[in-house]
């Protein structure tokens, strides 16, 4: 009866994962068929497609524009992160957890809700055009609690022993923060700057409100696949795969996620 259980469990759990990772398989598979349609039996290997891909002058203007908004965003939301973590861990739990929960309502709530208040916002009561620049104020909206809540919980085993001690050696703040502080944290705020690089990379919601007339990678597939079923889609999607679970694979082993 143990064996049957444990046969029925393992059969469930192979399927729910053949099931979400079987289209990223074939997705990842079929960019590298030489063949135009998406259907088996494959008709050979080839990198044609990847190719044309790097040939493609929107593809190129698409990239820049990612990371045109991907890189700032990381940055904007790593020091504003840390920043709001370091002011909360100073008060009471009391205090700081209402605060964080606060600060994290736009990820619990639905991105396309976010992306129209931001549209009305950014039109009609700022007067700030549609462009990268509201493209990475949306995005900041999405990465920095994350940044703060994963600087938080570094925070919650930092020794500050080491940092009353500097302090009481007449260290200012910054140079107790840049000599004690940095040091310890240093690997969680690379970790959590990767962290909000992936999501801003793969973000398309809010991209798509707020982006105007331009295209980052998410927008520029997204029109893609509204024309034509390019084989090409395959590629970027491939390469946006590697480079998102390569760089949260590297940002939790940095953060030392245990969840």
């Amino acid at each position: 009866m143990r064996q049957f259980r444990a046969l029925l469990w393992f059969a469930v759990i192979a399927m729910l994962v053949l099931f979400m990772l079987g289209p990223l398989a074939i997705v990842v598979v079929f960019s590298f068929n030489s063949g135009a349609l998406v259907s088996l039996p494959l008709t050979g290997f080839s990198l044609d497609w990847y190719r044309e891909l790097f040939s493609s002058d929107e593809f190129w203007a698409a990239f820049r524009n990612s990371l045109a908004v991907a890189v700032p965003t990381a940055l904007l939301a790593t020091v504003t992160g840390t920043m709001t973590a370091l002011a909360l861990t100073r008060k009471s739990a009391s205090a700081s957890v209402p605060l964080l929960t606060a600060l994290s309502v736009p990820i619990m709530i639905p991105p396309l809700v976010v992306a129209i208040g931001l549209v009305v916002l950014y039109v009609r009561w700022l007067s700030i055009p549609l462009g990268i620049g509201a493209v990475i104020g949306g995005h900041l909206l999405l990465t920095q609690p994350l940044v703060a809540l994963v600087v938080s919980a570094r925070m919650a085993s930092f020794d500050r022993v080491a940092l009353e001690a500097a302090r009481d050696l007449g260290a200012t703040p910054w140079q107790a923060f840049r000599y004690v502080t940095l040091p310890q944290i240093r690997a969680a705020l690379v970790g959590a700057a990767l962290l909000a690089f992936a999501i801003s990379l793969d973000e398309f919601i809010i991209t798509i409100f707020t982006i105007g007339s331009g295209n980052t990678l998410s927008t520029f597939v997204w029109g893609k696949m509204r024309t034509s079923l390019d084989p090409s889609i395959n590629a970027i999607a491939t390469l946006l795969l590697v480079v998102t679970i390569g760089s949260t694979a590297i940002a939790l082993r940095m953060t030392r996620y245990r969840g």
